[in-house]
């Protein structure tokens, strides 16, 4: 469907009045297997907060891509018997297909493996530190886990294995290119204990501040090409050694930007805009808080001023793993039960900064209660309600009285509690405001009982009618409206049956200020929202 909230204006366009500026990514996820519900919290929750900050009338710019070059891929592609190219060829072209099924407005896909504009920026950041003089050689034996594509000491293991994939790393020796690290440590402490690069929540910028109280060690950042396989970015100079991932991979925030030839887009987001997001999960904080931000600083380019770290999903209350059989295919799902449900159950099920479950019980339990029952019977009830009574045109609205006072008052402070709620990139905490005012709206329907007032056919009781249809009517214009970022197919929705237009480009407290409703609109019925779900048979309601 059409994006009603990705407006953009040509960044080479120096007519356009100047907006502020708002940059964010998502990491960009291996591609050794397809898409799993995991990385789709991570890019919903990354497209909610875009769609938002687009909203409030400012120049975003979303990237998202694929992670390719990395020894998982080839190991992948090598237990398949493919070629390493062809492997990821076919899932990054899964992973950008996202955009449909999700309904993401994403402004660029950048892959690691063949987009010309990365291997020419990592390039660009390599040689930077080069001349800085943050890069050496030396032998090196480590414990390297190829699932995290990280090397670990014996004492970050757990019972010898790696604590992130519970598997024992392998032992390696070789010499490598490393990256002075430890010459940057108390800078990095003054930059994140002074929030200059905000790390949200408190708890992951603790533990990175934790870490690097305990001192930095310089790392390795290549790969010698026979352990690579010959897959990878070549180190400048040496076409023995091939980039770490990790080195490759974080550089694709500004390679995508142009930052090879000082592009005008990474000029615009990026050297130029002081708000530059990273969301990112919880298992990779390390490299994106302290890795990626050294680096930056030795090649004297200006640093992430946000990193936001999300939980992980799991299944029916485990991690997600092939061996169980669990991994979820968000595509699957939003085929099978819309994109809507599933992102409104990820965006208000699990809290942005926690771990949380999926289980399908639960899932189609929030669909009927949210949805159907709640949102979509106060469309349908109300849409036929004026269709009854007014011949399907919103009536004027009359002075507030009795239960008005109630619904208006929760109507007019639902913008603050959403701002404040997305400010702490809770979509959560903004979706549970929204839907108290659908329960106080359905509570106001009930109150008044319109259809008593359809009976009593005196003058004061049909201009009491017109007056409760119009105030529903407003609540529903603002849910729509509020429901952009979230689930903005049925905000569309909402707002085609009310006969009104969606404003995704204008003044936000203006377009989300009760009152805003066109007295004379013709709604056009369009049928139930969201149908009932059957609940599975073993958990199904008597």
């Amino acid at each position: 469907m059409a994006d009603e909230t990705n407006q953009q204006t040509n960044p080479n366009d120096q007519t356009t009045p100047p907006r502020t500026r708002w940059y964010v990514t998502t990491a960009i996820p291996y591609v050794n297997a397809r898409p799993h519900i995991g990385f789709a919290l991570e890019i919903i929750l990354t497209d909610a907060l875009a769609r938002y900050h687009r909203l409030l009338g400012k120049d975003v710019w979303f990237l998202t891509g694929s992670d390719e070059n990395s020894l998982k891929n080839v190991q992948a592609a090598e237990k398949l018997g493919i070629p390493t190219q062809e492997l990821v060829d076919s899932n990054a072209d899964q992973f950008a297909a996202l955009r449909g099924p999700l309904d993401l407005s994403f402004d660029d896909f950048i892959r690691t493996s063949t987009d010309p504009r990365h291997a020419a920026g990592v390039r660009k950041l390599w040689e930077a530190c080069a001349a800085h003089g943050d890069i050496y050689t030396r032998p090196y034996r480590g414990l390297y886990c190829v699932g995290c594509e990280q090397f670990y000491t014996e004492d970050e293991l757990v019972d010898g294995l790696c604590p992130e994939h519970h598997t024992r790393p392998e032992e390696i020796e070789e010499e490598n290119y490393f990256f002075r690290l430890s010459n940057y440590q108390e800078q990095l402490l003054q930059l994140i204990e002074s929030n200059q690069i905000a790390i949200t929540p408190s708890t992951r910028r603790n533990e990175v501040l934790s870490f690097i109280r305990m001192g930095l060690a310089d790392f390795s950042i290549s790969r010698s090409r026979s352990r690579a396989h010959g897959w990878g970015i070549p180190v400048p100079g040496d076409a023995e050694q091939v980039m770490y991932v990790w080195y490759d991979a974080l550089g694709n925030y500004i390679s995508a930007l142009g930052y090879a030839n000082d592009g005008p887009l990474y000029q615009r987001y990026w050297a130029e805009n002081p708000n530059r997001t990273h969301v990112i999960g919880k298992g990779i904080v390390r490299f994106h808080a302290i890795y990626w931000p050294a680096m930056l600083l030795s090649a004297g380019v200006p640093l992430p001023s946000a990193i936001f770290v999300h939980g992980y999903v799991t299944v029916e209350g485990e991690k997600m793993s092939k061996s169980l059989g669990n991994v979820l295919d968000p595509v699957e799902l939003a085929e099978r039960y819309g994109t809507d449900p599933l992102r409104y159950y990820l965006l208000r099920e699990i809290p942005a900064t926690e771990d949380g479950d999926f289980s399908l019980e639960r899932f189609l339990r929030t669909y009927n209660a949210d949805l159907a029952d709640q949102l979509g019977n106060l469309l349908n009830r109300t849409v036929s309600m004026v269709g009854r009574y007014f011949g399907g045109v919103a009536p004027a609205p009359g002075a507030p009285q009795g239960p008005d006072a109630a619904l208006i008052a929760l109507a007019e402070g639902l913008r603050e509690r959403v701002d404040a709620a997305m400010r702490r990139c809770a979509p959560h905490e903004a979706l549970a405001a929204i839907w108290e005012l659908v329960g106080a709206a359905n509570k106001y329907v009930a109150e008044t009982e319109p259809w008593a007032l359809a009976k009593r056919r005196k003058a004061e009781a049909e201009a009491r009618l017109a007056a409760v249809l119009s105030n529903t009517l407003e609540a529903l214009r603002l849910i729509a409206h509020y429901c952009l970022p979230f689930i903005p197919a049925t905000a569309a929705a909402l707002a085609t049956q009310l006969g009104i237009t969606l404003d995704a480009t204008g003044d936000w407290a203006t377009t989300t200020r009760w009152g805003g409703s066109a007295a004379g609109a013709r709604l056009q019925p369009g049928g139930v929202l969201f149908p009932k779900r059957e609940l599975p048979v073993a958990t199904a309601e008597v």
